[in-house]
């Protein structure tokens, strides 16, 4: 009879004035507060919500009630949003309620939250690779989760910026070319290239952006034969010649197979033996 009350004058107090909510706030009945801050979540009042929840997780820390008081908190600011602060609660619940009723969705929602909070590519992808350890958390700690499946596409998601900023950077040292004014340690901006979509390659083998990496290999092999000195242009040309095959074997029908031919076919005609 007592929830049923408190139920209703909960209910009658949404409908209320602010004038009645600042005096919510106020008050020391943790009950009355508690059930108000559960009706303003339900109703989407998330705003409401949280400023009554804040003091809520600290007056009913330990409690089943504390639990879910901070895990609402932690669903409030995600709703409004504000991923940072989200994701801020969301780690607080793990640590204290590691195993508590909202564990798998506090996970979720927390490489959820830092997975919206990854930049630009071509920005400090620091909150990408946080986003990334805190997904690959979730599935080592649910890998049969229903949200498996999502959480599987935002990683990879995740790893395609990572891709996208490798070879936004090599085809910057590509287009730098023979620019020898960055390459105070010797070397050439092609030979950074091929060595940046190289390791971006065997660090992320599935990437999407696989064939415009390889592609990316192609030419700079073939630039580097063609600017080399002759005692080592030949090795070079071949080099092409084999970084071509490879090319066409995985990617037969290739959005760059014109261009790619068009590399063979000018450097076998600097092989001074015949190409089978």
């Amino acid at each position: 009879m007592k929830k049923t009350l408190t139920l209703l004058l909960v209910s009658t107090l949404i409908l209320s004035s602010c004038n009645s909510y600042n005096m919510l706030l106020k008050s020391t009945d943790y009950d009355y507060k508690y059930e108000a801050a559960k009706e303003y979540y339900t109703a989407g009042k998330y705003t409401r919500a949280y400023q009554l929840l804040e003091e809520l997780v600290m007056v009913l820390k330990g409690s089943d009630r504390g639990e879910e008081s901070l895990f609402m908190l932690g669903m409030c600011f995600y709703s409004l949003n504000d991923y940072e602060t989200a994701s801020m609660y969301f780690d607080r619940y793990i640590k204290s309620y590691s195993k508590g009723e909202y564990a798998e969705l506090a996970r979720f929602y927390n490489g959820r939250a830092s997975f919206m909070q990854s930049t630009d590519p071509r920005l400090d992808q620091s909150p990408t690779y946080a986003a990334l350890s805190q997904l690959q958390d979730f599935l080592d700690f649910y890998p049969y989760s229903d949200k498996r499946e999502e959480v599987t596409d935002m990683i990879y998601e995740l790893q395609n910026r990572l891709v996208q900023k490798e070879y936004d950077s090599a085809k910057l040292y590509y287009n730098l070319g023979s620019y020898a004014g960055n390459c105070i340690y010797g070397g050439s901006n092609y030979e950074a290239c091929i060595i940046t979509a190289d390791n971006a390659l065997k660090t992320y083998p599935y990437t999407r952006m696989r064939e415009d990496l390889y592609m990316l290999i192609l030419r700079c092999r073939y630039q580097l034969a063609q600017k080399s000195v002759e005692e080592k242009s030949e090795e070079r040309y071949r080099q092409t010649i084999d970084e071509y095959y490879g090319f066409k074997n995985e990617f037969p029908d290739s959005k760059y197979t014109k261009e790619a031919d068009q590399i063979f076919k000018q450097a076998s005609s600097k092989i001074k033996t015949e190409i089978d």
